[in-house]
């Protein structure tokens, strides 16, 4: 009976978080998920990804594109999302972590913090839809690690673009057809060297984001705007893709430097399920 009545009230503290969320940004406020004032902290290896994996598992598919309406229409399972963010909270960066272990730990909490932040507007057509002035999604949607806000960017840009990883524009997800898939499982430090590779042959071997015909490359818009993060020029970041290429032609084309390169165009559009009629 108590532990019942510790997870009912517990619920309902998450609806509360929820509700707390709607207001803020329909104020044109700052939004915060998690927890300002943990009660422990722990090292980003001690983290247990395994709700994360459950709903991943549950509505995602096979091509990342995600069943919002089902997730959002599910008490229990929001609430879920919600206790996992909480949980996030009581991470510590200044403990000593393994760097496979802090790269699963940011990528799950960017992927969860904009899913969790798009379930919010949904139904939309697009994150560009909610990066307003009043409320940008990518800066005023706040998750406390270790006692600290960091929003989307922060995560991006701060962190995980600091941890010399490029791999990880192919793992982290702002909820758009443009991006890279949204791995229906949760990186874990054990094998995030594995999801990473297979993201990025995943991300290559999709005409959305590569195309190859002839001496020319089409490669994705992310590659325009992260490009430094794979090397110093053209040359370089062409020799870096190469392993990942579907084609043998493509890989020999890339490592030779020598390709004609353009970029294709992006597509903002929201990553959801299509719905069945």
């Amino acid at each position: 009976m108590k532990r019942a009545l510790q997870n009912q009230m517990t619920f309902f503290f998450l609806v509360l978080v929820s509700c707390s969320l709607v207001s803020k940004t329909n104020a044109g406020q700052k939004a915060y998920l998690g927890n300002k004032a943990p009660s422990q902290k722990a090292s980003f290896d001690r983290f247990d990804h395994k709700p994360w994996d459950t709903l991943l598992k549950k509505y995602v598919d096979k091509d990342g594109l995600v069943n919002y309406r089902a997730l959002k229409a599910s008490t229990q399972d929001m609430a879920v999302l919600d206790q996992y963010l909480q949980q996030l909270s009581s991470a510590a960066p200044e403990v000593k972590a393994t760097k496979e272990g802090t790269l699963a730990f940011w990528i799950n909490a960017y992927n969860a913090v904009t899913l969790r932040g798009m379930l919010h507007e949904y139904p939309t057509k697009s994150i560009k839809n909610h990066t307003k002035l009043s409320y940008n999604i990518w800066k005023d949607l706040l998750l406390y690690v270790g006692g600290k806000p960091y929003s989307l960017d922060d995560m991006e840009h701060k962190v995980l673009r600091k941890m010399s990883e490029p791999r990880i524009h192919f793992a982290v997800v702002c909820a758009s057809i443009g991006c890279p898939r949204l791995l229906n499982e949760a990186y874990v430090g054990e094998k995030v060297e594995e999801q990473l590779e297979l993201n990025a042959r995943d991300f290559f071997s999709r005409p959305a984001n590569f195309r190859n015909k002839g001496s020319q490359l089409g490669l994705s818009s992310i590659l325009k705007w992260y490009g430094d993060d794979f090397g110093r020029n053209q040359s370089e970041q062409l020799q870096s893709y190469a392993r990942w290429l579907p084609t043998k032609q493509a890989q020999r084309l890339a490592q030779s430097g020598r390709a004609s390169v353009s970029y294709l165009e992006y597509d903002w559009a929201i990553n959801e399920q299509p719905t069945k009629r």
